[in-house]
């Protein structure tokens, strides 16, 4: 237990999410300040370090652990069920193989950056760019990890649309792979020790809290206009559908 790096107690901001499958009785109700900060600076499980991003329940309906599992995603223009992986990786793997996931999509790609800052986690603006060479992506990533890792309001796509494959990195620090074939992203996955686990529960499953900080709403706009995005570049993200 403990903070970890990074961690700014003073400037942040929660947000509480329940599952619609959860008990809609939450667990942080009846909390003090005491009791939601001392949950808040908890950070390991066990062998798995969460990024300050988000934490699950206070009475852990799910505990984090790394691994993936297989699932599927029904695509709405096309009725095409589309394979997914979803994973988790504890914080000291998650950012490296992450950009690894994104060296099988191609040298050239399309990058979304969704964005909760303004509180409501029902409503993201989604803000897109098409044409980014990879090795450039990766390098303003690399420029904003602490923002990618930490901000439990940002989140990120990157797709190829001429593939059909697509890799989004959410808000809750999960990673979600979208499109066949799906064996090069488990070869990633394998690669930086996060195994298979068809029984694996995510902390999406359950009721969590998101957080994020005045230095992370300021940083959003530097990655977006590091990355030459508009801010009236709406998402073009429904260019991507899948076909049967």
């Amino acid at each position: 237990m403990g903070n970890a790096p990074g961690y700014q107690p003073n400037t942040m901001s929660t947000v509480p999410e329940t599952n619609a499958l959860t008990n809609p009785t939450s667990s942080f109700k009846s909390l003090s300040s005491d009791e939601l900060e001392t949950h808040m600076n908890v950070f390991r499980y066990g062998a798995f370090d969460l990024t300050d991003a988000i934490r699950p329940s206070y009475d852990l309906q799910v505990v984090p652990r790394q691994g993936y599992r297989h699932d599927s995603y029904t695509d709405p223009k096309t009725n095409a069920k589309v394979p997914v992986i979803m994973a988790a990786a504890s914080r000291e793997r998650l950012f490296d193989l992450f950009l690894d996931l994104i060296d099988c999509l191609g040298n050239e790609v399309d990058v979304v950056l969704e964005s909760s800052h303004s509180g409501d986690s029902e409503d993201h603006e989604e803000l897109y760019r098409e044409h980014i060479d990879v090795p450039v992506l990766k390098s303003v990533f690399y420029d904003f990890e602490d923002l990618i890792l930490n901000d439990g309001c940002t989140g990120i796509a990157v797709l190829n649309p001429r593939k059909q494959q697509e890799i989004q990195f959410d808000e809750h620090k999960m990673i979600i792979c979208y499109g066949s074939p799906l064996e090069p992203f488990e070869r990633v996955l394998i690669k930086h020790d996060v195994y298979p686990d068809e029984q694996i529960r995510f902390i999406t499953e359950a009721e969590h809290v998101h957080s994020s900080t005045d230095t992370y709403v300021r940083d959003f706009p530097r990655m977006q206009s590091q990355l030459g995005i508009d801010s009236d570049s709406t998402s073009g993200r429904d260019d991507l559908s899948f076909e049967c």
